[in-house]
């Protein structure tokens, strides 16, 4: 069969009046990522290459998320700015799920840290470190991304780790990152950097109360399981 065009659309069925008449909660996947799209190309419809794109990630918007711009690219039809935009509609999804980590939330259990992290870090591509400035009340202060790329000593710096917690007076820190594998089991190398991390933060008087490693739907806890030296 060929392509049906959205003019072919009836008007009132057509994605962005759809939106329109019943709020974008009402759309499928694939009508969102066509208005994103705004028209289709090489002969097919907004519509087709949004299913097109989303049946190379087997449906998934978290597999879409993951997936770099140059992957998206090798869908027919979807240029550089078309995956561009994709990510950027996505990215602004992960940062609205972030902004329920508000300032003032207790981070009490790894399970409160997990909650408030794992919806922006889960998904993403590549690891990233950050750590979360704690007052007395162990309620969250601020976050603070370190590092984005491989974990490892060599890149994560005790000064860069604490230098902000010590200009903001923190009481103590947790340390956060993620495996983008999505096995959150600690490896030689993550057991390296918090060790040498707790060291650091002894000696400047701020307690490292945990290091929680985000995976795909679980997380590792240092603190639970022992491992916290």
């Amino acid at each position: 069969m060929s392509a049906i065009s959205i003019r072919e659309i009836p008007v009132t069925e057509r994605p962005r009046e759809r939106l329109k008449q019943h709020g974008a909660q009402a759309l499928s996947a694939v009508e969102l990522v066509a208005i994103l799209f705004g028209s289709g190309g090489e002969g097919r419809s907004a519509i087709d290459l949004a299913r097109d794109v989303l049946a190379a990630s087997q449906g998934s918007l978290r597999r879409l998320s993951s997936r770099p711009v140059a992957s998206l690219t090798s869908v027919a039809g979807v240029g550089p700015a078309r995956a561009i935009t994709v990510h950027a509609a996505l990215e602004l999804g992960r940062r609205m799920m972030a902004e329920q980590r508000e300032q003032g939330r207790p981070m009490r259990e790894a399970r409160d840290v997990y909650d408030a992290y794992s919806a922006r870090m889960q998904d993403l591509p590549v690891e990233e470190f950050h750590i979360a400035t704690l007052d007395a009340q162990h309620r969250l202060e601020n976050d603070i991304l370190v590092t984005r790329g491989i974990l490892n000593s060599s890149l994560v710096h005790a000064r860069e780790v604490f230098r902000q917690a010590i200009a903001e007076n923190a009481y103590a820190v947790i340390l956060i990152h993620n495996h983008p594998s999505g096995d959150p089991t600690p490896s030689p190398e993550d057991r390296v950097v918090t060790s040498q991390l707790v060291s650091a933060g002894k000696l400047l008087g701020i307690d490292v109360l945990d290091h929680i490693i985000i995976g795909r739907g679980r997380f590792t806890s240092f603190a639970e399981s022992g491992i916290l030296v």
